[in-house]
């Protein structure tokens, strides 16, 4: 039984590829990863999750973006597209074409079954690598649980767990409490509606 080794890309010719493709993947130590489709359950709590986010920060200076924008995490080079980043001040994109950023203040990410442990694990150690990362939020799409993560200003970080409808969040970064029974409505609403 033979194995083929695996094909080595750079960054350069990963970010080639990604803007021509239909589809998103993301890039990490020289390879590129096809991202899979989201369930109805992930994409219910994105859109709410956007519009909270998103409703909040009207008339400020930081800027709700969704899953389409990239984002480089530029101490370990890995290439992603979080569910929801959140940019407080001038956004800092790596090249012309504005696709990929470089300063998130706050990434959220909707945790899928088959991610869930690398998103829990080396990808969030990745992020909180990222300088100007104050907040990183973890967002269960199987269970009423938030975790939220801040840097402290020692530089360490701290963990926050929120379980059930009547738990909320701090967003210390965009002064925004994220209320569970908001942030899951219209997935409760939708569960209460299925057959």
């Amino acid at each position: 039984m033979s194995t083929q080794p695996k094909t080595f890309i750079t960054p350069e010719e990963y970010l080639e590829l990604e803007r021509k493709a239909e589809y998103k993947s993301e890039y990490y130590n020289g390879e590129m990863f096809a991202m899979s489709g989201t369930s109805l359950k992930h994409n219910t709590i994105a859109m709410q999750l956007y519009g909270l986010v998103g409703q909040h920060l009207r008339g400020k200076k930081c800027r709700a973006y969704p899953s389409e924008l990239r984002v480089l995490v530029a101490p370990s080079g890995l290439y992603t597209y979080p569910d929801l980043v959140v940019v407080c001040g001038a956004p800092q994109l790596t090249d012309a074409y504005n696709d990929t950023l470089v300063n998130p203040t706050l990434v959220a990410e909707i945790l899928s079954p088959s991610t869930e442990n690398y998103d829990r694990g080396n990808k969030a150690k990745l992020y909180r690598e990222i300088p100007s990362l104050r907040e990183l939020l973890l967002i269960s799409q199987d269970c009423f649980d938030v975790e939220l993560y801040q840097r402290r200003d020692d530089g360490s970080w701290s963990l926050f767990d929120a379980v059930g409808l009547d738990a909320s969040v701090h967003l210390t970064s965009i002064d925004c409490t994220l209320r569970l029974a908001e942030l899951y409505e219209n997935v409760v609403a939708d569960s209460a509606e299925a057959p």
